[in-house]
């Protein structure tokens, strides 16, 4: 991400109205709006293989999954992310049609430029959302996918998943395996990775 230059305040209204009309998308952070940068093949495969997977699981059940272009709106901290793949089963998010504000899963595909930030202060935002139940990051540099999931005492317990796993999300009640996520990712071309 690439922070803006002007150091004026955006309100989350004028960001929303910015970016229907932006070529490009940008993440809201309490009135500064940060450019995204593209994303490389095995990102876009993971998170598609991923989305695929989630949709057909969720179909019939009130629950829907969006992939990169919707975003989670986390009102207490005043941000707008948009995460790779997210999935709500609330029926109050149907009444926000450019973002969501009460998913239960979250999912982001790590890439070096942003690793650091997924894990760090972005996991601090989304775990002020009250609905959030699980955060998953998932390597593309190898097999490896890891579900942080919310317990009955509040606090965030890990699981990780490796090559061979069974994976399984709780939130929706939903199993694969790893290998299916992984479907067409070839590691060896990830040496740029954005």
């Amino acid at each position: 991400m690439i922070a803006n230059q002007s150091q004026n305040y955006i309100s989350p209204q004028d960001y929303l109205t910015g970016e229907e009309l932006s070529p490009i998308k940008h993440e809201y952070i309490d009135g500064q709006i940060y450019a995204m940068a593209g994303a490389s093949d095995a990102h876009v495969t993971i998170t598609g293989n991923l989305f695929a997977l989630l949709r057909s699981h969720v179909r019939g059940t009130g629950c829907r999954v969006y992939m990169a272009d919707m975003k989670a709106y986390i009102e207490t901290a005043n941000i707008f992310y948009y995460p790779d793949v997210m999935v709500t089963c609330d029926a109050r998010d149907s009444a926000f049609p450019n973002h969501k504000k009460y998913p239960c899963l979250i999912v982001e595909v790590l890439s070096p430029k942003t690793e650091a930030f997924d894990r760090g202060d972005k996991f601090s935002d989304y775990q002020q959302l009250e609905t959030l139940q699980e955060y998953v990051l998932i390597s593309q540099k190898r097999q490896r996918l890891e579900c942080f999931r919310r317990n009955a005492e509040g606090f965030w317990v890990l699981q990780t998943y490796n090559q061979g796993s069974d994976i399984h999300l709780a939130s929706i009640d939903f199993r694969t395996s790893i290998d299916s996520l992984y479907e067409d990712v070839s590691f060896g071309d990830n040496e740029e990775i954005q």
